[in-house]
């Protein structure tokens, strides 16, 4: 298992968390970026940037993904293109996307679209609390466990 991560719009404390995990448990981790940012010093911890532009990051994501990675963004599209390639996904809020919740989650997303573009302020989403960093840290540490489980 490796781990992508769309971390253009991927929170700091999110990044962070992430890798730590990674370097704990030795899973090669990458963020994936079209501009650059700290991250700490690991073996296991890289960035790779990509060039500026619409999607490049995901477009990055999806061509390197493999079956039983773990993807994390916060981007439905990209979601559902990794999980046709039996990787797993997790939100920086440490929501799973899954076969069985995407395609009302990709509904739901054209369905916003719609209402912006016709001049509707729908907002965004609310900042991240602490609740929704614990929520992200339980949730990455479960499957982390899970995956090394089932690697052993």
């Amino acid at each position: 298992m490796e781990i992508w991560v769309d971390a253009d719009a991927c929170p700091g404390v999110i990044r962070e968390i992430i890798a730590k995990a990674a370097h704990k448990r030795a899973i090669n981790t990458t963020f994936v970026a079209n501009h650059s940012f700290s991250l700490p010093k690991s073996p296991h911890v890289r960035l790779y940037q990509v060039p500026s532009g619409f999607d490049e990051a995901d477009k990055e994501i999806e061509r390197r993904v493999s079956e039983g990675d773990l993807v994390i963004t916060a981007d439905i599209p990209l979601a559902s293109d990794v999980l046709d390639k039996s990787a797993l996904v997790l939100t920086p809020r440490g929501e799973r996307y899954t076969e069985n919740n995407i395609k009302q989650r990709l509904q739901m997303r054209d369905f916003m679209e719609t209402m912006r573009s016709s001049g509707e302020h729908t907002g965004g989403p609310s900042a991240l609390s602490l609740t929704d960093r614990k929520h992200f840290s339980d949730q990455l540490d479960r499957l982390l466990t899970r995956a090394q489980r089932a690697q052993a």
